[in-house]
């Protein structure tokens, strides 16, 4: 239940108790709500007072007489208009004339209600005024989200992207100085570091564009029969000449096809990230095992590694975007943060779900359950 406070602005007491009477137990409620909404009833019988409550209490919603002792109501709405308030506010008079209607709609104004009026003329008009103050500011609160999330998103990749462009500038210059003297050798490590630098960008920007087609509203899909075990042997063979540096032995315990309605690009997304994660995160000397198989109309993706696993804290920070764990034993693995925050968005697109279990210096075991037909 949300409540919306209304503020009746009447020198008359028999209106100020008539409109609270009519409002105590109105609620108004629209599909597009996911709560009804109630009203919380203010009272000032002047302009002056009825300026104090607006300061104090904020009202969503001011029912205004015009004619007031002391200053009018005509006053109190330029006041509103002038102090820039959220507010919705409603002239209720017997005395509107054509000038006072053009100056209170040009300072603002949302409506008139002539007096005397009906409980239902009364609760008619509040329920429009109050859908059209939640849309207004649901609209502000999504517009204001989404340049946060903008700002955010845009400040991670600039330092995603200026950190390596910066290391690469500076080894250039000790290069084109020849810091180190003429001998070509003695910038190998440079040289290497470069390379790698410019590695993580393009897995960056690649990482990018899957996350730019996903996150389009209506990414275009290619969905036919896709043989899983297939894509997982090619993620192997791609990941392989890594793990032989790392010295992690990789096995597929799947021989036989596995065959599901899919994209095969966005399976090959999954299962290249689930394969990545396990060499990159695991010790030297370690073993990564792939099981693919059909379950009661499912398929089962589960990638086991002997890593250095995570904790329930880390593990519960695993899927946000550019997210990467950070603690001593990750400190020399580099990655965009977004492969499994992709990977994620992907398995919800399939109507899918994720299971983690790690445990830390044991490993870790990521299980992808997508349903075997198209939904």
């Amino acid at each position: 239940m949300a409540e919306y406070k209304v503020l009746v602005v009447d020198d008359e007491a028999g209106i100020r108790m008539g409109t609270r009477r009519i409002l105590q137990n109105f609620k108004v409620d629209y599909p597009f709500m996911d709560e009804h909404i109630e009203f919380v009833i203010l009272e000032a019988g002047t302009g002056e007072d009825a300026i104090e409550i607006i300061d104090r209490d904020m009202p969503d919603i001011i029912l205004l007489d015009n004619k007031l002792p002391g200053i009018q109501g005509i006053e109190v709405l330029e006041y509103v208009k002038k102090k820039l308030y959220d507010i919705v506010v409603v002239m209720i008079t017997s005395y509107a004339s054509l000038e006072l209607a053009v100056k209170a709609t040009r300072d603002g104004a949302y409506d008139f209600i002539p007096k005397p009026f009906t409980p239902q003329e009364l609760r008619s008009s509040l329920e429009n005024i109050t859908k059209q103050l939640f849309l207004k500011r649901m609209t502000q609160k999504m517009n204001k989200e989404g340049k946060q999330i903008r700002f955010q998103f845009l400040s991670v990749l600039s330092h995603e992207l200026k950190a390596p462009l910066n290391a690469i500038e500076g080894y250039l210059k000790i290069m084109d100085e020849r810091q180190f003297g003429d001998n070509i050798h003695a910038y190998q490590e440079m040289i290497n570091r470069s390379l790698d630098r410019i590695t993580g960008m393009r897995s960056l920007i690649m990482d990018l564009l899957d996350l730019t087609k996903i996150e389009s509203g209506s990414p275009v899909q290619n969905f036919q029969p896709t043989d899983i075990t297939a894509i997982a042997r090619l993620s192997l063979d791609t990941m392989r000449p890594y793990a032989i540096q790392k010295d992690v032995d990789i096995y597929l315990n799947t021989k036989e096809s596995v065959i599901m309605e899919a994209d095969s690009k966005e399976i090959e997304i999954i299962l290249n990230n689930l394969i990545s994660n396990a060499v990159k995160y695991n010790k030297q000397g370690g073993r990564v095992d792939i099981f693919i198989k059909q379950e009661k109309g499912n398929i089962k993706i589960t990638v086991i590694d002997s890593g250095i696993g995570m904790t329930d804290e880390e593990k519960s920070r695993l899927f946000q975007d550019f997210v990467r764990i950070k603690n001593q034993k990750t400190r020399n693995i580099t990655g965009s943060g977004l492969g499994l925050s992709i990977l994620k968005k992907i398995v919800e697109m399939y109507h899918g779900e994720i299971e983690v279990q790690s445990v830390p210096d044991q490993g870790t075991t990521f299980t992808i359950t997508l349903p075997q037909d198209k939904q």
